[in-house]
């Protein structure tokens, strides 16, 4: 058997290897139709009620496993959430299906939208989220959550266009993620540390007839509280998120993270992050490339205004 690992990730390898993981848990059905292509390729399964999650690279293997694992104990605490396909797919109960070690997760397909989650819709969700125990252990009964990272994979989503960037962007990059990482540890949070969303937007809410519905929860975490509510304001500054639909969240969370002496810091941290994660889609593709040049410009000229667009 031809192996997969060393292809790029397109959405053509990403239905191939949708295809051999339905055959090992048994799925029969149609292709299904793309959802996203990301970190994942997410695949629309409509004739059996079905998404599906291909995985980028067999190193989010045990992500994916953690994913399904929180999305049981969250729906167990009563948030409301994505849930696994257990039912459907009884080989995903004991392990995540794999081919050539990529993950492949199967969930349940959502009711369709009634229309689209606002940032009023998302502070609830968090809060909910938010009041859960510090201590929750939603990995495995006896495992705790890990911290969100978010510098953590700048270099790999790098070296995914190794060849195809400036060396001095990357460079660049790289040391603001080395000065980043440290800043954080020095940070004295103003609400007590707990589990988090991780990618908190409105774009990861579903709004169906019962309500908002929390969704992509690869990025749940065990740290600040602020994570979550400086990706908002991070939006607001700089993917075209209103001010009064930011002020709504606020409103319905509670409180402006923008009043915390270290939201700079957690805002450069994910800022750096946002702009590397652009580089993993430039093989190929030249409108990534602009991408990723116009956000690296915007933080070597300290232009906190300048937009950017969602990829």
């Amino acid at each position: 058997m031809v192996s997969l690992s060393s292809s790029p990730f397109t959405q053509a390898r990403a239905r191939t290897l949708l295809a051999r993981a339905r055959t090992a848990a048994g799925i029969a059905g149609g292709t299904g139709r793309l959802l996203a292509l990301g970190e994942n390729a997410v695949f629309g399964l409509d004739d059996l009620a079905l998404v599906a999650k291909v995985g980028r690279a067999p190193a989010l293997r045990d992500r994916a496993a953690r994913e399904l694992a929180v999305a049981r104990r969250l729906d167990g605490a009563g948030i409301p959430v994505v849930r696994p396909a257990d039912a459907q797919v009884a080989a995903q109960r004991e392990a995540v299906v794999t081919v050539d070690g990529h993950p492949v997760t199967f969930w349940q397909q959502l009711a369709p939208a009634v229309r689209p989650a606002g940032t009023a819709d998302l502070a609830p969700l968090l809060r909910a989220l938010h009041d859960l125990p510090a201590s929750a252990a939603l990995a495995q009964p006896a495992e705790r959550l890990p911290r969100r990272d978010l510098l953590a994979p700048v270099e790999h989503w790098l070296h995914a266009a190794e060849g195809l960037l400036d060396p001095q962007d990357t460079a660049f990059l790289l040391d603001r993620r080395a000065e980043l990482a440290a800043a954080i540890e020095t940070l004295t949070p103003a609400l007590p540390p707990g589990v988090i969303h991780g990618d908190a937007l409105p774009r990861n809410v579903h709004v169906g007839p019962e309500g908002p519905v929390l969704l992509d929860l690869e990025n749940v975490a065990d740290d600040l509280r602020e994570h979550d509510l400086v990706t908002l304001a991070l939006s607001c500054d700089r993917y075209g998120v209103p001010e009064p639909e930011y002020l709504a969240f606020t409103g319905a969370y509670g409180w402006d993270v923008r009043d915390w002496e270290g939201c700079a810091v957690l805002r450069g941290a994910r800022e750096t992050a946002s702009a590397a994660w652009v580089a993993q889609q430039v093989p190929g593709n030249p409108a990534a490339l602009a991408e990723f040049r116009r956000r690296v410009a915007s933080l070597r000229e300290g232009d906190a205004g300048v937009r950017w667009f969602a990829f």
